[in-house]
């Protein structure tokens, strides 16, 4: 067992705990620190993979600035377990039902189907790193990009001017 394989098998526990955490915390602010620790996890996955941009964006996207918004939110609502209306027996029961059908049709979908397993293509490491991606998004799809750039600076105007007090 290698270094790489070790590292797997740690964010592999470490996401499947946190996740796990993410669901059964009674706290919704502990749920939300349980997801970011999940969401470095899958970051380090993606490096493992070769794919640093998508670890970074990851860590800066959905980490970053959605789990500062998500902490916003809870915070403002005051969500606390003493407000929170209790569910009735019933209520955990159907949900317990349901979720035992939607396993039940994803094991039975997914019994028939022919699985191989299939050996990776190596292509020489270069795959997944921010260098080929910029080449690209500069030679390739400039003129999309340049299209979105203007989008965005669009809608950043658009907020400064809605947001400006008369």
């Amino acid at each position: 067992m290698n270094i790489t394989q070790i590292l797997f098998w740690f964010l592999s526990v470490v996401a499947l705990f946190s996740a796990l955490m993410v669901i059964t915390n009674k706290n919704p602010v502990y749920s939300v620190l349980w997801l970011i620790v999940t969401f470095f996890a899958i970051s380090g996955h993606y490096i493992l993979l070769n794919a640093q941009f998508l670890a970074i964006v990851n860590i800066i996207v959905y980490a970053g600035a959605i789990m500062v918004l998500f902490l916003f939110v809870i915070m403002l609502m005051n969500l606390n377990k003493e407000t929170e209306p209790q569910k009735n027996r019933w209520l955990r029961m159907a949900g317990a039902v349901a979720g035992g059908c939607l396993l039940l049709v994803l094991v039975a979908a997914l019994k028939d189907t022919d699985i191989k397993q299939q050996q990776a293509m190596v292509n020489g490491g270069s795959i997944g790193l921010i260098k080929n991606l910029g080449k690209e998004l500069f030679t390739t799809y400039v003129v999309p990009f340049e299209i979105s750039s203007i989008l965005f600076l669009s809608a950043m105007v658009g907020a400064v001017v809605i947001g400006k007090k008369e």
